[in-house]
């Protein structure tokens, strides 16, 4: 899969655009593409500004026209199409990429433009398809649904004979410190909270009413959160690929501030996903008016703060994982599998962060140096940190240990030094403690006897 095209620039485009550029040893050859081709040059600018070396291609795409998805996928020749895009787009996407024969991958399934329902009935109707190409499409590779049908397939494979019941359970403890704002695109994140409730249980699919059965969930390390009952697409594949669950149910938190505000939100209509006319006045200065059609929700998205922009002053954490009740060996047994996050705010959250990564290479401690972090192994300086991005010298010493390492520069008139993965602890802990010992003592210091 060396050659990838994605198509989306928002918020979960950005994320997944700088993981691909950290592993270009396997995406060899990367293309963004986007409706605005502009966002797909300021992703490439912001990522090449952190130091990542990577030649990105960027294109414009309507991609709810197939001839012009087409026409990209012939030409860039993908083997695989990353679709960030709307759900609404997914079988447009989904039609050219068996029309050019490239394989396929998303993180939320297929919901139609002017109902708020989604259900993967649509998609899986293209299995056969696929197949007969020879073509492989991966649905939901996401979080959840993602992750979470990840840790409900390794419950099943290492912990239980039989799945009876799971819960999946969403938490996020986290502050935007804004009125309201939603964490990813608010047309679809207020589209898939105000649609009716689902759950499975004893053969047969239960609806409530929208956010209609709530209780008090406690999450690690975070406590008892009000948590409500909603209908999400993994259940679909869980129940179908896990015949012998009983229940299946999804529950995510919501603060009653947000709630407030989305009660006012219907109750104004603004949640209306139906074109309305409106008299608005032209943008050249004229004086003069024409009927435009807007949809209320998507002109409530344009005025919402941008879940890109909430990170900066976003502290807290999350807390998702599943619930599962089942048989082993005879005995019925519970398992509770889940990741929990804890935003790093401040630079020195970040730094204590490396520093627990690299504990085990000696002796770590950090000292502030204008603005930005110098950590030190064994009283001796190995790890720069600036704007939370860990640097070490690009010695010799550690050249084979680092030949697949981004390079960057950690401040302005700096030498080019590489950038340390600290999500691999035991890669990191080697690189430094080779550092460590080749790398001379400060001239203010003398070596401790």
């Amino acid at each position: 899969m060396g050659k990838v095209l994605m198509i989306g620039a928002g918020g979960v485009a950005t994320v997944a655009a700088f993981k691909i550029v950290q592993n270009q040893d396997v995406f060899t050859e990367f293309m963004i593409a986007s409706r605005r081709k502009e966002k797909c040059d300021a992703l490439v600018k912001a990522i090449h500004d952190k130091g990542y070396k990577a030649d990105i291609k960027t294109a414009q795409v309507d991609a709810d026209d197939v001839e012009q998805l087409k026409e990209l996928f012939n030409s860039f020749k993908p083997e695989l199409v990353i679709n960030l895009a709307l759900p609404y787009q997914d079988l447009t996407i989904m039609d050219a990429c068996l029309a050019c024969g490239c394989n396929y991958l998303d993180t939320a399934n297929y919901e139609p433009k002017d109902e708020a329902h989604f259900e993967y009935s649509w998609q899986w109707a293209y299995k056969d398809k696929f197949e007969k190409a020879g073509l492989t499409a991966i649905l939901g590779c996401g979080f959840d649904p993602g992750v979470s049908q990840a840790f409900t397939a390794y419950a099943a494979k290492h912990h239980f004979d039989e799945i009876h019941y799971l819960d999946i359970v969403d938490c996020n403890a986290g502050n935007h410190h804004k009125a309201f704002a939603t964490n990813f695109n608010p047309e679809i994140n207020i589209r898939e909270i105000t649609q009716k409730g689902l759950y499975y249980e004893d053969g047969k699919w239960i609806e409530t009413e929208p956010l209609a059965i709530h209780q008090d969930l406690t999450y690690p390390n975070i406590g008892p959160r009000d948590s409500y009952l909603m209908h999400h697409e993994e259940l679909e594949s869980l129940v179908k690929n896990y015949p012998t669950i009983k229940r299946a149910r999804f529950w995510m938190t919501f603060g009653q501030q947000y709630l407030t505000y989305l009660d006012c939100i219907q109750n104004l209509g603004m949640s209306r996903i139906d074109e309305i006319e409106y008299e608005a006045p032209l943008a050249d200065g004229s004086g003069k008016s024409a009927k435009v059609k807007i949809v209320p929700l998507q002109f409530l998205k344009a005025v919402l703060p941008n879940p890109q922009d909430l990170g900066e002053n976003y502290d807290g954490e999350t807390s998702i994982g599943c619930r599962i009740r089942g048989i082993k060996d005879g005995k019925e047994q519970t398992y509770y599998v889940y990741n929990n996050f804890k935003d790093m705010a401040s630079s020195l959250d970040v730094i204590e962060f490396i520093c627990k990564q690299i504990a085990t290479a000696g002796e770590v401690k950090y000292r502030k140096m204008f603005g930005d972090y110098m950590i030190y192994v064994n009283d001796k300086p190995v790890v720069i940190v600036g704007d939370d991005i860990p640097y070490v010298k690009t010695h010799e010493a550690i050249g084979e240990l680092m030949s697949a390492a981004e390079e960057g520069y950690p401040y302005e008139g700096a030498k080019l030094h590489y950038i340390l993965d600290v999500s691999k602890p035991d890669l990191a802990v080697k690189v430094v403690s080779k550092l460590a010992e080749v790398l001379p003592y400060p001239k203010s210091r003398k070596k401790k006897k």
